[in-house]
């Protein structure tokens, strides 16, 4: 099979045979008629959540590093299910690359911090005027640790890896960014079917609010119809971000006064979660009758998408996915790298339980690609003053190439199919 046949293989609906409770999604007029899809999904169970712990610590071992210091954050929830927020008060949890798990949090907080454990009894509490990182040099040493090294994760703020350098002067504070992403990067089938789920739910709601729109409306109403509908359909909104007209032009939007009108372009960046995976789709089309530029720009932006379908295959450094397709556009004009009138963001970026997770699809990116690794393909072309287009759709890693999703848009005029 070639890759352009792959391609044809490679939409929504082939992912729906082989993932259990995919639905699929269709327009509505009315909220109404919106009834919840996610009422199958199943939520990360113990037993999961157990592995990714012995895969981290085992992680660990071969890189000679003796514990893994995680904070409140995606991190936590990933590896233990404790759902807890940031803030100056240290909330988080030490993984020994060998023995149990330990957690530590304010002592006020214990009862509320395990209501949300899946797993583990250790938790260490601290007083207003007590220093949380010495619980922390005391877990390590009932691990029987003296010496040796602590990996934070990578989000781990500052004053964390401050206190922990000030409390545990025998260890070596060191990155932890290859033994979480060792693990995150890496989605399990389980984890796949819930970010299937949330893209579904995008798009249903994305038909809904295609079916609805009226001239005149403000970013903020439309954005306000999509964050109704995927709540209706069961997702968590996360963003739906909405640039009419000259301000799709401008990645992140503008401030400038925008009304949905005849002839302008809609750009919308929407995206929800399901049991904590996310979500990210973009789709442009025009309001009312397409230019023929906005229809070449258009059509040039799809080509982009199905050149890195074609080029991200296993073993392809990531960096490459961007360089193809930059230079596809460099072909037609565009650019040159990531100047405008062209593509002037990375091509993509990986996704998971956060909307943006290391990897990305960006020049000179070297981790080469391999099954289980999800990722946003967004190309897009930006004209400043004029208007911008921008596709995206999130793919997975398989033995045999990408799997999208979502089904790629078919069209400007129509962009649901």
């Amino acid at each position: 099979m070639n890759k352009r046949d792959f391609l044809k293989l490679s939409g929504a609906a082939g992912i729906a045979a082989t993932i259990p409770g995919t639905a699929a999604a269709t327009a509505s007029g009315s909220l109404d008629d919106l009834t919840e899809i996610t009422g199958d999904a199943l939520p990360i169970s113990v037993d999961e959540r157990l592995a990714r712990v012995e895969k981290a610590q085992s992680l660990m071992r071969k890189a000679g590093i003796d514990a893994l210091l995680l904070e409140a954050g995606s991190a936590l929830v990933y590896f233990t299910g404790v759902r807890w927020w940031r803030s100056e008060r240290f909330t988080g949890a030490v993984i020994p690359a060998e023995g149990e798990i330990a957690f530590i949090t304010p002592y006020f907080e214990e009862p509320s911090v395990r209501e949300s454990m899946t797993f583990g009894d250790d938790v260490r509490t601290w007083h207003e005027h007590e220093n949380p990182f010495a619980l922390v040099a005391g877990i390590l040493a009932d691990r029987g640790l003296k010496r040796g090294k602590v990996g934070v994760e990578e989000t781990v703020r500052y004053f964390i890896v401050d206190g922990m350098q000030q409390a545990a002067r025998n260890f070596d504070i060191v990155s932890g960014k290859d033994i979480a992403r060792g693990c995150r990067m890496y989605k399990s089938p389980n984890e796949i079917a819930l970010m299937q789920k949330a893209n579904d739910v995008t798009m249903a709601a994305y038909r809904h609010v295609h079916a609805n729109l009226d001239r005149g409306m403000l970013p903020a109403d439309i954005s306000a119809m999509m964050k109704q509908a995927t709540a209706k359909l069961g997702g968590e909104p996360q963003f739906a971000s909405v640039m009419l007209n000259e301000a799709s032009a401008y990645p992140h939007g503008t401030r400038q006064t925008q009304r949905l009108k005849e002839g302008g372009v809609v750009l919308m960046d929407c995206g929800c979660a399901v049991h904590d995976y996310e979500s990210d789709i973009s789709r442009t089309w025009v309001f009312g009758d397409a230019t023929r530029k906005q229809r070449d720009v258009w059509d040039t932006v799809k080509r982009g998408q199905e050149l890195a379908m074609e080029t991200a295959m296993p073993g392809t450094p990531a960096g490459k996915v961007d360089d193809v397709v930059r230079a596809y556009y460099e072909s037609k004009g565009y650019g040159p790298g990531y100047k405008t009138p062209g593509l002037s963001h990375r091509l993509g970026h990986g996704i998971g339980m956060d909307g943006h997770e290391p990897v990305n699809f960006v020049h000179g990116e070297t981790t080469l690609l391999a099954p289980g690794m999800c990722f946003s393909n967004e190309p897009g072309i930006y004209i400043f003053g004029e208007f911008g287009i921008r596709l995206e759709d999130c793919l997975y890693l398989t033995e045999e190439g990408p799997q999208l999703f979502s089904d790629l848009s078919p069209s400007i005029d129509h962009p649901f199919g």
